[in-house]
């Protein structure tokens, strides 16, 4: 994938300038008794890239169909560039690459791709917008006729066929390889370099690690944590530990359990790995305990262990407020 130097000079053509690009205040969104968004508030600005993380039935979906107006909040507001996501849409300032839909079958990738270009308000020459997606050898290729990943790079170009201002990207890499992944996320740099706001959905979390500059995590429908990757990994306030042991040391790996401040400990062959709240104190019970650490390191951990950490504290404060009102209620009605 290459980035054309039309596509990448949109913020000095157009001027995109500083300000509000979206916009959610005091969102929820219930299906009969499901809430599954709840009372979500958050901003988006220009030019930042964010990735927007959560597990399974997290609220990320139902969030995204708001943001472009495909579904109306119960309650709260949801904005783009100051007004309707619907009229955001129709003035081409949006543009959107979504996991689930299948393309127009029966036409050629550049027929499907020209046609995107023509329709929005303002359109990219076809030949820049396969170039930058890296699919110009496709383009005489049947849609119906591309394997997973192919498809993905043609939604990419559909998504990019016009100078929009904020690009929403729903899990955009899967089905991709290695190669395309790097060449793809370069050309979403140039885009966010460029003044334009990019958001994406992923569960390739080292993707959001290394390509965000903004991390958004959503659980059970709320917004738990928002920051850089770095704030949200030192908000897990876990460090890695990890070292190896030789038979010949003579250790007893039973006493790894009594060491303070560990959240998880695993045992592979000769190495130790460990995840914990207290490294320093860690590391100094590992010694006093006699062990003789090889090749001792001490890392932060990544951003899918926070997330981990992150979701897990949220499942066990929910479990505690629901024991907690339970037991008001018990005696409440024993009174």
């Amino acid at each position: 994938m290459s980035t054309s130097v039309e596509q990448v000079t949109g913020e000095a053509r157009r001027g995109r300038g500083s300000g509000e690009v979206a916009a959610f205040r005091g969102v929820s969104k219930h299906f009969g008794t499901v809430r599954a968004v709840n009372d979500i508030s958050l901003t988006l600005h220009p030019g930042e890239t964010v990735a927007f993380l959560g597990p399974n039935g997290a609220g990320k979906s139902t969030s995204i169909d708001m943001l472009l107006g495909l579904r109306e909040p119960t309650s709260g507001s949801v904005t783009l560039f100051g007004g309707s996501p619907r009229q955001a849409i129709l003035d081409g300032r949006v543009g959107v690459m979504l996991q689930s839909g299948g393309l127009m079958p029966d036409v050629k990738v550049r027929e499907l791709i020209k046609f995107a270009s023509d329709i929005h308000p303002r359109g990219y020459d076809v030949d820049d917008v396969l170039k930058t997606a890296g699919i110009t050898e496709l383009a005489d290729r049947m849609v119906d006729k591309l394997s997973g990943g192919q498809e993905q790079r043609v939604r990419f170009a559909l998504a990019t066929a016009g100078d929009s201002d904020l690009i929403v990207l729903d899990e955009p890499t899967t089905g991709m390889d290695v190669s395309a992944r790097h060449a793809f996320w370069a050309v979403m740099r140039a885009q966010a370099d460029a003044g334009r706001t990019v958001l994406f959905a992923t569960h390739y979390l080292e993707e959001a690690d290394s390509i965000a500059d903004r991390v958004l995590v959503v659980h059970k429908g709320r917004l738990i944590a928002d920051g850089t990757a770095a704030e949200i990994k030192a908000r897990a306030g876990l460090r890695k530990i990890s070292f190896d042991l030789r038979p010949e040391d003579g250790a007893d790996l039973s006493l790894l359990n009594a060491v303070p401040g560990v959240n998880s400990l695993d045992v592979s062959g000769h190495t130790v790995r460990i995840n914990s709240s207290d490294a320093d104190a860690a590391v100094a019970a590992i010694y006093r305990a006699g062990f003789y650490p090889r090749g001792l390191e001490v890392t932060g951990v990544g951003l899918e262990q926070a997330f981990i950490t992150i979701t897990g504290e949220q499942d066990a404060a929910d479990r505690n407020t629901a024991d907690r009102n339970t037991a008001d209620l018990t005696e409440e009605n024993a009174r």
